[in-house]
């Protein structure tokens, strides 16, 4: 994890190892079908803090 501040709307360790498969899925997917096949330079866990933090 990053070394930003932490929000009330963050995923829990807990909640983040449950969704985390599914999403590490979806990435290589997506990264199997890139032209470059370049990896992501974005965190995922980042990410989906980031939709939770603008849903709340």
């Amino acid at each position: 994890m990053s070394k930003r501040k932490a929000y009330p709307s963050d995923l829990s360790d807990a909640r983040w190892a449950l969704i985390e498969p599914t999403l590490s899925a979806w990435r290589q997917a997506r990264l199997d079908r890139r032209p470059t096949g370049q990896p992501a330079t974005v965190e995922l866990r980042e990410i989906f803090n980031a939709i939770l933090y603008v849903n709340r």
